[in-house]
């Protein structure tokens, strides 16, 4: 006879039966295997004294597979190969990929607790931490000891160190509101660059711990003097915490009044008068540093109003080196609200000459505003109309020979339409309110309409 070459076992996408039983038994029974019918039988060899025979050997298939969460994937054949389904691809791309938050994130910040405190809050918890029972011999029961402390003491301040980095919400998935609010506020990348130095100082602290084991007390030591010397980190992030918990909320379904003018020409007076709002209110430009929220209650209905810094004038002129975006933070913040809420327009004129701003340039703000915002729901107000006099306001920078009509009616009585009003003589305040509530009601209707429109989008044909 001639022999065979060996075939010990045949694998095709199986296990063998010796293959099988070692599986189950390494991994707690994951796989559940069903026998293949008897006519599925590939041969092996066996010894006997007589020589060497083809016997049937079984051969065992994974069936089924049952494990939690553990089909993350479902293929096509396409062409006698396996295809993931695209389909399943993009589920599994939209489930990691985390989603844009709505308005509110900063409320949701953790409280965050001094540097001074966490360090010395750490060290007395450490200090607590007693040598494992048992150990008989006094130098290896206090190198037990430091060893635990040390452990202990790099977990005390390791765990609120991640903690803090894990909740404060990543900048680019931010509602674009609460984005530009946090790059005008603190400054372009001042708050990644503090996460940063949070995260360098719990990875210091946890390697320092590591390598130290058997050193307890220089371990201790060196922890203590790098959280003392960089714990300014956390400080840094607890003020951050203090200016973005202090944003004012805002409901993006709630209509939103948003008052724009040149500085000091009276903006914030009508908050008060219009809403809850209490903003400061003094005789000099850029009062308002930032934005004021305040609440406005008319015919059982609330909307909210905002009072924002005022816009300057921005020479287009290419010899002055200035061009229209280039604007301070203070001017960026209102250009926020009007760019990333859907907001009414109240836009406020001083044409008595009082808040420094001649008329000329606040009409060339004006123009530009109404340009680039010309979707918005829009009301004009002329303020302090008490002050204003039969012949208009020019300033010496003026051109008095101008030919724009445009702009010598706006220097007599502002854009058409606008209404006068003045809160220190109580001119035309209630008119005012009438006017400023037909405009809040066409802007809940818009909201609504845009609401309609995206579910109608999100529903599947």
């Amino acid at each position: 006879r001639v022999p065979l070459p060996p075939v010990p076992f045949l694998f095709f996408g199986g296990y063998s039966e010796l293959s099988a039983k070692r599986d189950m038994s390494g991994t707690s029974g994951l796989l559940q295997l069903w026998q293949v019918p008897s006519s599925s039988l590939f041969f092996g060899r066996s010894k006997l004294s007589r020589g060497l025979y083809l016997v049937p050997v079984r051969v065992m298939y994974p069936m089924s597979c049952f494990c939690k969460q553990m089909q993350t994937t479902t293929y096509a054949i396409v062409k006698g190969s396996y295809v993931s389904n695209p389909q399943n691809q993009q589920e599994n791309k939209e489930k990691l990929t985390p989603q844009v938050e709505n308005v509110g994130a900063f409320q949701k910040l953790p409280m965050v607790m001094p540097s001074v405190d966490i360090l010395h809050s750490a060290l007395r918890k450490a200090r607590r931490v007693s040598p494992t029972k048992g150990i008989a011999n006094a130098a290896k029961r206090e190198r037990n000891k430091g060893a635990k402390q040390l452990d202990a003491l790099m977990k005390e301040l390791a765990v609120p160190l991640r903690t803090y980095k894990e909740n404060f919400p990543n900048k680019k998935y931010l509602h674009p509101y609460e984005r530009s609010l946090i790059e005008l506020t603190l400054g372009d990348g001042n708050y990644e660059d503090v996460l940063g130095k949070l995260e360098a100082l719990r990875k210091k602290v946890v390697s320092v711990g590591k390598e130290h084991a058997s050193l307890c007390a220089k371990g201790l030591k060196r922890i203590e003097e790098i959280f003392d010397g960089d714990g300014k980190a956390v400080d840094e992030l607890l003020n951050i915490a203090k200016t973005l918990r202090a944003m004012p909320v805002v409901d993006l379904e709630t209509p939103t009044l948003c008052l724009v003018g040149a500085p000091n020409v009276g903006k914030s007076s009508l908050v008060r008068v219009l809403s809850t709002g209490k903003p400061e209110i003094c005789n000099y430009p850029f009062t308002t540093r930032g934005i004021l929220m305040g609440h406005i209650n008319l015919s059982y209905q609330n909307f909210q109003v905002t009072d924002t810094p005022g816009i300057l004038r921005r020479s287009d002129d290419p010899l002055s080196g200035i061009s229209l975006e280039e604007r301070n933070n203070l001017e960026k913040l209102t250009l926020a609200v009007l760019t990333h809420l859907p907001t009414a327009v109240l836009y406020v004129h001083d044409l008595s000459g009082e808040c420094g701003m001649s008329p000329s340039d606040q009409f060339v703000i004006y123009k530009e505003m109404r340009e680039r915002f010309s979707s918005h729901i829009w009301l004009d107000v002329v303020s302090k109309c008490d002050l204003l006099q039969a012949s208009p306001v020019i300033f010496a920078t003026d051109d008095c020979n101008v030919d724009n009509f445009e702009l010598v009616r706006y220097r007599k009585m502002g854009p058409d339409g606008a209404l006068n009003v003045s809160v220190k003589n109580e001119i035309g305040l209630h008119e005012l309110k009438k006017r400023v509530y037909e405009l809040l009601v066409s802007q809940s209707e818009r909201i609504k309409n845009q609401k309609s429109k995206e579910e109608e989008l999100e529903v599947p044909s």
